[in-house]
């Protein structure tokens, strides 16, 4: 058979044959992809015909056979459904409220399909889950509850009451179709005209009755106020002049008290100075009797001083004469003993301003310089 298969196909319109194929393959391939994605936030879900076995994949492709698989991809990210027609009072499908009259409200009911329950469920699941199971799960509820409730009710006092009895109702019902009810809120109310308006009226009503209350209250207040403050007024002044009172009475008390010490001490201070000045008046005289003392003993040793000092001039002007008398007579007779110590002299006292001296000796063996002072013969 396959010698056969390659005759065949080493023929010319063999080869025609095998390339129509592949090409109708690879249409069909395109086409019809094996291949089966889920993006983020989505689940997918494939059954096997033959053997029943369901299995699931996140976020990826998995391999789908025609014929032989059969799959399906549900988004699990939070959903918001919201009956936009019953927004307004004067919309295509108001609600009604326990008066009977026509309101609207923006409701938002947020919801997920639950993943647990998808290997049970997804062979029933319809495609559109907004419009087929949760507007008829929720229109059924919310049209039922906001109908028990007045208008009052629903714009102001029992929201949250609302809230909790239609959440209480509807996740039971979604729960059987396998989604899971994440909240419900309610937001805008909007009211009928003619019940706008009334309650505007109302409210001015209310708020200007209101305000009379406050206003009344507030006077009655400012009276009562007043009464306090004139009688507080008055317990201070008295409580002044009480105080003043007790003040000026102490003081007295305490001036005459003082007083008693205040004479005494005054007598005191002036029998105090009078020993003071008695005690100046002989410290004075005692001071000026040991200056004058101090001024005789003074003169006595200045005298004696200066006779002591002439004394001692006279004796030592004595002494230098006697000194230099024998002094002199030393001199001399050295000098005749020695007559060129008359020449040593005078060469000492020149020697200062003569830095050389050349002289012949005399031959005489007389004065040295006496040619220089010309008193040689």
């Amino acid at each position: 058979m396959f010698e056969r298969f390659m005759a065949f196909v080493r023929s010319s319109g063999g080869w025609l044959l095998l390339a129509a194929v592949v090409a109708a393959l690879g249409y069909g391939l395109y086409r019809h992809a094996p291949l089966k994605s889920a993006g983020r936030g989505e689940v997918g879900v494939r059954a096997n015909r033959v053997t029943g076995d369901v299995t699931e994949w996140r976020e990826g492709s998995a391999l789908v056979l025609p014929g032989l698989h059969e799959a399906r991809v549900f988004s699990v990210r939070d959903q918001v459904y919201r009956p936009v027609q019953s927004s307004r009072a004067d919309g295509p499908s108001p609600f009604q409220s326990l008066e009977g009259l026509s309101l609207g409200v923006d409701v938002s009911v947020r919801y997920a399909l639950d993943p647990a329950r998808l290997r049970a469920l997804w062979n029933t699941l319809p495609d559109d889950l907004s419009a087929e199971v949760v507007e008829p799960a929720v229109q059924g509820v919310i049209y039922k509850i906001f109908a028990r409730y007045t208008v009052r009710e629903i714009f102001s006092t029992k929201r949250a009451e609302i809230v909790q009895a239609i959440e209480s109702e509807l996740r039971p019902r979604l729960a059987g179709d396998g989604i899971a009810l994440r909240g419900v809120l309610i937001g805008k109310v909007d009211l009928p005209a003619d019940y706008r308006r009334g309650m505007e009226a109302l409210l001015a009503e209310e708020l200007a009755s209101e305000k009379m209350r406050y206003t009344l209250e507030l006077k009655d207040k400012r009276v009562k106020e007043t009464a306090l403050d004139a009688e507080a007024e008055k317990v201070r002044r008295e409580s002044r002049a009480e105080a003043g009172a007790r003040e000026q009475l102490i003081a007295a008390r305490a001036q005459e008290e003082a007083m008693k010490h205040v004479l005494p001490f005054k007598q005191r201070q002036v029998e105090q100075r009078k020993l003071e000045a008695e005690a100046e008046r002989i410290a004075h005289v005692r001071r000026a009797e040991g200056a004058a003392e101090a001024r005789k003993i003074e003169a006595s040793a200045e005298a004696e001083a200066r006779q002591k000092l002439a004394a001692a001039e006279a004796y030592r002007l004595e002494r230098i004469g006697k000194v230099n008398a024998e002094q002199m007579a030393r001199e001399g007779a050295l000098v005749t003993k020695h007559p060129l110590l008359i020449q040593k002299a005078l060469a000492d006292k020149l020697s200062d301003k003569i830095q050389v001296i050349i002289a012949p000796p005399p031959a005489e063996g007389g004065f040295i310089g006496g040619r220089l002072l010309g008193t040689q013969k």
